[in-house]
C-alpha cells in the first residue's frame, strides 16, 4: 500500500490497517482515537502512552510512507493548526468553553463524509435485497447493539421476518447453520468489535447470503461483503461520535418503507390495527 505525499495523517494510518502487525494497530488504534497528541510527544513519549516500544513507532511511522518521524510530526502540527475538530481534544475545547461547538461541528463533518461516500443507486440495491430477502439477520455487538436493535425496530414494520442475533440465550451458531442465499445478512462493525462479527461475515459470505458491512473508518474493510458502508465516527473527545451511523440507519429504514410496496403497506396497517384493538400504544 503506497501513500500519496498529499494524504492526512489520517488518511495514510487507514489505508493501511489491514497490512499492520499487532503492535503497530495497537499503535494505529491509539494514534486515530487521539491523531493530535503526534504533535505534542516525542516518538519515546508516544510509545509509551500507546503500550509499544520505541521501534515499534520507527517501523510504523516508516510503513505510512514517512521518512521519519518528524516529518509525520510536522504534518499533524500542521493539520491540527489548520483547526480541523478531528485534532481538537475535548479537554481543550472544554478549556477554551466551545465544548458544545467542537461537538456539533464534529457530528456536522462526520455526516458531511459520509453521506459524501453513499450513491443513490448503491442504497436502492441495499433496499431491494433487504426487501427480497428469505430472511433479515442484523448483529452488532458492544456498541454496535444499539444499531442492530435500532434499525430492526424500524424495518420490522414492513419487512415481517427480521431477527437482532443473537438473541438473549442463543448462539451465533443457531443462526449460522440456518443462513442461505435467499437471505440478507446486516452487520454494524464499529470499533472493537468481538470474535463473533468475524465469525458471522465468514459464515455468511460462504452462505453466499447477501452481505451490508457497516463499520467506522478506523476499522478495516471485509472483503467479502456485497456492499461496504463506512461512517465517519470521529469525536472530539475520548468517545466516538455516531451520528452519522445513526443517520445511516434512518436513511435505510426510511428507503425500506417507502419501496416495501403494497405488502408492506398491508403490514403497517395491520399493525396499527392490532395496536388500537389492543391499546398497547
Amino acid at each position: 500500500m503506497r501513500s500519496s505525499s498529499t494524504d492526512s495523517f489520517v488518511r495514510r494510518v487507514r489505508s493501511h490497517l489491514d497490512v499492520l502487525s499487532a503492535t503497530e494497530r495497537q499503535l494505529a488504534d491509539f494514534v486515530l482515537e487521539f491523531p493530535g497528541e503526534l504533535a505534542s510527544y516525542a516518538g519515546n513519549e508516544l510509545a509509551e502512552l500507546a503500550g509499544v516500544s520505541p521501534s515499534t513507532v520507527s517501523r510504523f511511522i516508516r510503513r505510512i510512507g514517512y521518512d521519519n518521524y518528524e516529518e509525520a510530526r510536522r504534518q499533524v502540527r500542521e493539520e491540527k493548526e489548520s483547526g480541523s475538530p478531528l485534532f481538537q481534544s475535548a479537554t481543550e475545547a472544554s478549556r477554551r468553553g466551545h465544548l458544545v461547538a467542537t461537538h456539533f461541528q464534529r457530528s456536522q463533518a462526520n455526516l458531511a463524509s459520509t453521506f459524501e461516500r453513499l450513491s443513490d443507486r448503491q442504497m436502492a440495491e441495499i433496499v431491494k435485497a433487504i426487501i427480497a430477502a428469505g430472511q433479515v439477520l442484523i448483529f452488532g455487538s458492544r456498541s454496535s447493539h444499539a444499531f442492530a436493535q435500532y434499525l430492526r425496530w424500524q424495518i420490522i414494520q414492513v419487512v415481517p421476518r427480521v431477527t437482532a442475533i443473537p438473541g438473549a440465550g442463543e448462539t451465533l451458531a443457531e443462526h449460522l447453520a440456518g443462513i442461505g442465499e435467499r437471505d440478507c445478512v446486516i452487520v454494524f462493525g464499529t470499533r472493537r468489535q468481538t470474535r463473533q462479527m468475524e465469525l458471522l461475515l465468514e459464515g455468511a459470505s460462504r452462505a453466499r447470503a447477501k452481505v451490508l458491512f457497516i463499520s467506522d473508518q478506523a476499522s478495516p474493510d471485509f472483503a467479502g461483503a456485497t456492499w461496504s458502508l463506512q461512517c465517519d465516527c470521529r469525536g472530539p473527545g475520548l468517545l466516538d461520535n455516531h451520528a452519522a451511523v445513526m443517520a445511516v440507519c434512518d436513511l435505510i429504514a426510511t428507503m425500506v418503507i417507502e419501496a416495501s410496496g403494497p405488502a408492506g403497506r398491508k403490514r403497517l396497517a395491520a399493525i396499527e390495527q392490532g395496536h388500537a384493538e389492543t391499546g398497547e400504544l
